[in-house]
């Protein structure tokens, strides 16, 4: 499988590093940091996102937001699924829109034209009736809405617990196994 991970400048980027982290290896990972997505993760997490990608122990390759030439911006390099974690009113209402001012943005419009699985995870609250639009516009164009709400019927100890939540029911809804959550009834 390949898969693009966008990462906009929401809050909760470390919500992206999470799901890089427990991405299996054999997925083809391509990883497109927005320009604001590097300045987040250094308010929020401390942490330069690029240099941290560089300790990973698992293969990905990685565009800049301005790569509108790379490879996975054409229908024809056959990307499988992209995930938007985290999704900033900016990134999404683009998407919605058709905008493809950059290359997330670009990969996110080719993914939907093939018709292949697009999720995105909404990272504003509260939500106004034109991000409501604009986020019911890409549901019906057929995006995965999936914003990280909370859980609890799954007893999580601790943010990390949560977490590993959050992108156990990412995977789920992108068609990548996983154990990262307890299962209801289970």
């Amino acid at each position: 499988m390949k898969l693009v991970l966008g990462v906009s400048g929401a809050s909760g980027v470390n919500l992206a590093w999470c799901f890089i982290e427990n991405l299996p290896h054999d997925i083809e990972l391509f990883i497109v940091l927005s320009a604001h997505a590097k300045k987040v993760a250094l308010a929020e997490m401390g942490l330069h996102f690029i240099k941290k990608l560089k300790t990973l122990k698992r293969p990905y390759t990685l565009y800049k937001h301005h790569e509108i030439d790379a490879p996975i911006a054409s229908g024809s390099f056959g990307i499988d699924a992209m995930a938007v974690i985290p999704a900033s009113l900016n990134t999404f209402s683009k998407i919605a829109h058709g905008i493809c001012d950059d290359l997330l943005t670009r990969c996110a419009s080719v993914v939907l034209k093939e018709q292949k699985k697009l999720l995105i995870a909404p990272r504003e609250l509260p939500l106004h009736a034109i991000a409501l639009e604009n986020l019911l516009k890409l549901a019906q164009a057929g995006a995965i809405i999936a914003p990280p709400f909370l859980t609890y019927y799954t007893k999580p100890k601790d943010l990390e617990g949560m977490e590993l939540f959050l992108v156990g029911k990412w995977f789920d809804s992108l068609g990548i196994g996983n154990d990262l959550y307890q299962r209801w009834g289970l």
